[in-house]
């Protein structure tokens, strides 16, 4: 980047330091930052209406002089300022609400832009404008940047107002555009239809017209994705070419004995998937595959087979679970399925006893341990997994890309499985996971019924409902909210509506609570119990959202759905309907906004994972599905990973056939891309992983 544009903004005419605080709220420090700031929207303003054109109701701009000035006071004590402005076709009185003080900054002479409801006073039989924005004018209308053109609207913050933000970048695209450089050479910029990045920078301030918008737009997203592809394409290209790895004898016979033990035969999917994952473990470089399956669809089994693989070639495997109860559920899990076949399983999470730490570490240490399950304890500094082959990351979106990484550090190039039950939305598999290849579950294994769901608005039509499947035997799940925000507000809620059920409600069942602040071993306790069946009815904040298994569980209710996310509400719902009867999904809500209706109401038509996560991030955005820190999402500055689909698919096919011919970008038509992507922030972001 040329030093340049890397000019602080305070030193931008009409900035200063006191301005230059302001713009920092914005996260704009420098003329670059500038630059690339886009307007939120724009006001046509090639023309401006007469007076005379005014119409009731309707929100217009005007530019007129003013001709009188004053303050008012309303019967309930506000202030009003008003101006009379006169455009040489009639008069308009323009109002503001309690802003007294501008008798001091709008004077009798000088040209007012206003924009704002019109509104018909019967009082006086006259058109006003309730102002809602204001500039005061050049006398000179040829140096009024604010008229006769397409204007941008920027975001603002306390302090910056339009036409400040709209002058200093005005006067940063005249006096340092051409310091940005461009890095595609011509060629490429025909070939691929991209305007050059001064002429589009340029345009996506002022458009000339909606064709110059339009190309301007398309360069800098197809920037925003190219990027992006370029990391994700050399990442894999490097796993796949230059990453020495482990090649696995994968004809296991501890394969077939634990196959023969199964009290059932695997799914033609979930064969497909481990024959995909026994064909990597087979090849010289690491593994690195995405496992996606909708909740039940068995991903468990596809874990054990791949684990089976890497002990019997005398490696070690990993798991890492998100929380707690789920690593222990999988412990659970594995020690059934693995113990009888002479293969050590042990557990690694951060509230086992000092002792009991210490002899897990020594052994996993020393090898004498084949298998380890734990949560982000497994990537703590005193963990050393000497031998490890196979590292498995479940729930892949509650952990950052650093974590992944981190677990792979273990061994040498250990082969890497990612699980997922939270369906990932094609173009987002094509961004946070474009480095791995993809698996999916796409079937469920016979016999599981549909789970129905209901949305209701009162907890009152639930109550006799579920009364009467705990008399017929069944358990329900009653899951309240917990978030961070409203922590102790939440807590008390579900703690009182235990008390309620227990005690007001089912005097007859045994009622259990279980909330994320208490101790690991009241809640093993609690779990027990309800699956003992000596709790019935659990009422649960989501510490219950992932992999809990219950059979006998057939009712979900969920209150104040509308404060869930549709992942959730589909991965809670997904805790019953584990065995042969009919289950049921219930969710209470009285959402206010229209977003959070859709929500409740795509749940009672549909229960494919795939289907809800594409619909909620189309309603949230990718930055909110996963959260961006979370997840190595990167900023986008313009590029909607919905809208813009195609173009991100045409930006992933030539970002990898570059990197086929040129991993490095060493060659001369490559450079300059090369250096912009050593700038970007996905680049700096990956650079361990490719280095």
């Amino acid at each position: 980047m040329n030093e340049k544009l890397k000019t602080s903004i305070q030193y931008i005419k009409g900035v200063g330091p006191k301005l230059a605080k302001c713009f920092e709220k914005l996260e704009l420090y420098t003329v670059n930052d500038l630059i690339y700031f886009f307007p939120r929207s724009y006001e046509d303003r090639r023309r401006i209406p007469k007076i005379s054109e005014a119409k009731n109701n309707e929100t217009m701009f005007f530019v007129g002089d003013v001709v009188a000035t004053k303050v008012e006071t309303t019967k309930n004590r506000h202030k009003l300022f008003k101006a009379n402005i006169h455009d040489g076709y009639g008069y308009l009185s323009v109002v503001w609400f309690n802003q007294a003080f501008l008798e001091t900054t709008i004077m009798k002479g000088n040209r007012l832009f206003v924009s704002g409801k019109v509104e018909y006073n019967h009082y006086t039989g006259e058109y006003q404008l309730m102002c809602a924005d204001y500039e005061i004018l050049d006398k000179d209308m040829a140096n009024n940047i604010s008229l006769n053109r397409v204007v941008p609207v920027y975001n603002l913050t306390k302090g910056i107002v339009q036409k400040k933000i709209r002058m200093s970048i005005y006067s940063v695209l005249l006096g340092y555009l051409n310091y940005v450089d461009e890095f595609y050479e011509e060629a490429f910029r025909k070939q691929h239809k991209l305007m050059g990045i001064k002429e589009a920078l340029y345009n996506l301030h002022y458009p000339k017209d909606r064709e110059s918008y339009a190309l301007a737009k398309r360069r800098i997203v197809f920037d925003d994705f190219f990027m992006m592809q370029l990391v994700l394409a050399k990442k894999r290209f490097l796993n796949q070419h230059r990453e020495k790895g482990i090649s696995f004898n994968v004809d296991s016979q501890l394969y077939v004995r634990y196959l023969d033990s199964l009290p059932y035969s695997l799914t033609n999917a979930q064969q497909r998937v481990i024959n995909e994952i026994k064909g990597d473990m087979k090849k010289i470089h690491p593994m690195n595959r995405l496992v996606q399956g909708d909740v039940g669809s068995g991903k468990t089994e596809i874990a054990v087979a791949a684990i089976i693989v890497a002990v019997e070639n005398g490696y070690q495997a990993a798991l890492m679970a998100p929380t707690e109860i789920l690593a222990e559920q999988h412990y659970k899990k594995l020690l059934k399925y693995l113990e009888p076949l002479g293969i050590k399983v042990e557990l690694l999470i951060g509230r086992l006893k000092t002792k009991q730490k210490r002899n897990v570490l020594e052994y996993v240490a020393s090898n004498s341990v084949d298998v380890v399950i734990g949560t982000h304890a497994l990537i703590q500094e005193k963990v050393e997994i000497p031998n490890l082959g196979l590292a498995i990351v479940d729930e892949q979106h509650r952990f950052g890309v650093m974590q992944r990484a981190a677990l792979k550090k273990y061994g040498k190039n250990p082969d890497l499985v990612v699980m997922t039950a939270t369906p990932i939305p094609r173009t987002l598999s094509l961004t946070v996971y474009g480095d791995l290849d993809k698996s999916v579950i796409d079937e469920m294994p016979p016999g599981r019924k549909e789970i129905k769901t209901e949305w209701v608005t009162k907890s009152t039509q639930v109550l006799e409902f579920l009364r009467k499947k705990l008399k017929d035997g069944e358990q329900a799940y009653y899951v309240l909210p917990l978030v961070e925000e409203s922590e102790k507000l939440d807590l008390k809620a579900a703690i009182d509506m235990h008390e309620y059920l227990k005690t007001d409600i089912y005097p007859e069942f045994p009622v259990g609570l279980i909330h994320g602040k208490m101790k690991g071993d009241e809640k093993d306790n609690v779990m027990q119990m309800f699956r003992n069946k000596e709790i019935r009815l659990l009422v649960a904040t989501t510490v219950i959202e992932v992999g809990i298994d219950v059979p006998n569980a057939t009712v979900m209710v969920i209150e104040h759905a509308e404060r869930f996310g549709l992942s959730q509400l589909h991965q809670l719902r997904g805790r019953v309907g584990r065995g042969s009867l009919r289950s049921y999904c219930i969710l209470i809500g009285n959402p206010k906004s229209e977003d959070g209706r859709k929500r409740l109401k795509v749940m009672t038509e549909t229960t494919n994972g795939f289907k809800l996560a594409e619909f909620d991030l189309q309603l949230r955005g990718p930055g909110d599905f996963y959260g961006v820190k979370q997840s190595g999402l990167p900023t986008m500055r313009m590029a909607d990973f919905i809208k813009d689909e195609p173009l991100l698919l045409e930006a992933r096919k030539i970002a990898v056939d570059i990197i086929e011919i040129d991993p490095h970008l060493d060659g001369s038509e490559h450079k300059s891309i090369k250096k912009a992507l050593e700038r970007t922030e996905e680049y700096q972001f990956s650079k361990d992983a490719m280095n």
